[in-house]
């Protein structure tokens, strides 16, 4: 079998090492890991398969929680768009999954659902994210209307999802959490506050239930940080490999638009990848890629499937030299910054012609 030039190389025992590690930060909670959008583009499938001690699994939509299903994944599965439609909600019965309850018609849908089996479901409090959730002054009469509710498992869960957690200076979250815990006390059933940056900084987030997303991929939720000053470690290693090598004269312009222009006798290489593989397109010149472990600077645009590299100092670097544009060695968290984007972008980017190859 011919190997891809671009891959994307999954560190299942990293992947692994984060769930410890989120388990240590909050051992009393139980851990629904969210694998939404493909498993952050490392493959829901082959984390939910990895992942055999989570408790549970979110998910954005019905259909990624229905492919889990199909793909014989057993443990619990929050939808966390939930249903907007009856036939929607039929899914969730069938296939036994938890829909977030975020608006008054979907307790109008429940309320007219003749299910076979009930479905657990957990309403969401807008606490101040203002997104998706229940506005405060009818969070109290849908949490009724539910407990109330044959098609509804009982008791209704609880749930809402932190704005700013990232921001440990922020009193946005405290006054969410203040929000949160006073019109859910004294009501039955579990909850759930706490995504990646709530759980790692947030003690009094830590619920019943935490729902870790970037983290368990190996990436610091926190600006300004990265996967090892939080002990993660990164799951997906991108690479590629140098197809040519060619010498360039001060002076030379390289790539569309001849932005960047030769200083000084430049090495340049060429390797297999752009942004048809999902490497950022506005990632800046000067950011860095590994050629034989040693850091060089990107050069000129990035086009669909190529990059240009300023190898002047890696003069040892040879065609098929792998190449490493994020991952083991090279922090996501620091090309993010020089593609002017954040990390979630670059990880759910990689597109389908990179093959994901799963090493434990």
């Amino acid at each position: 079998m011919i190997q891809p030039a671009a891959h994307a190389l999954l560190d299942l025992q990293a992947l692994i090492h984060n769930l410890a590690k989120i388990r240590s930060v909050a051992p009393r909670s139980k851990i629904m890991a969210v694998i939404k959008a493909n498993g952050y583009g490392h493959g829901a499938v082959t984390v939910a398969r990895a992942l055999v001690d989570a408790d549970a699994f979110a998910v954005a939509r019905v259909d990624e929680g229905v492919a889990l299903r199909e793909a014989g994944i057993p443990q619990r599965i929050a939808v966390l768009q939930g249903f907007i439609n009856s036939e929607e909600l039929a899914l969730h019965s069938v296939y036994d999954l938890e829909p977030i309850v975020h608006c008054p018609s979907q307790v109008d849908i429940l309320e007219s659902a003749n299910l076979d089996k009930p479905v657990k479901v957990w309403l969401k409090l807008d606490s101040g994210m203002h997104r998706l959730g229940l506005n405060a002054d009818v969070f109290d009469a849908c949490h009724a209307r539910l407990s109330q509710c044959r098609a509804v498992h009982q008791p209704p869960f609880m749930i809402t999802h932190l704005a700013n957690a990232d921001n440990v200076a922020d009193p946005v979250t405290e006054r969410q959490l203040d929000l949160f815990g006073g019109r859910v006390a004294g009501l039955p059933g579990e909850r759930s506050i706490a995504n990646s940056a709530g759980l790692l900084a947030w003690e009094n987030a830590l619920a019943e239930w935490v729902r870790p997303g970037l983290a368990l991929y190996g990436v610091s939720p926190f600006p300004n940080r990265t996967a090892e000053q939080d002990g993660l470690k990164p799951v997906m290693t991108l690479r590629t490999r140098l197809i040519a090598i060619k010498q360039l004269n001060a002076g030379d312009a390289v790539g569309y638009g001849g932005d960047w222009v030769c200083q000084r006798p430049t090495l340049m290489g060429v390797a297999a990848i752009g942004y048809g593989d999902g490497y950022p397109r506005h990632a800046h010149s000067g950011t860095p890629v590994l050629v034989r472990g040693q850091r060089v600077s990107l050069i000129g645009r990035v086009s669909m499937d190529m990059i240009t590299l300023d190898l002047s100092d890696c003069p040892s670097a040879e065609v098929g030299d792998e190449v490493t544009l994020w991952g083991d060695g090279l922090p996501v968290e620091e090309i993010a910054q020089h593609a002017d984007t954040i990390p979630y972008v670059l990880l759910c980017n990689v597109t389908p012609r990179v093959k994901r190859i799963p090493k434990l």
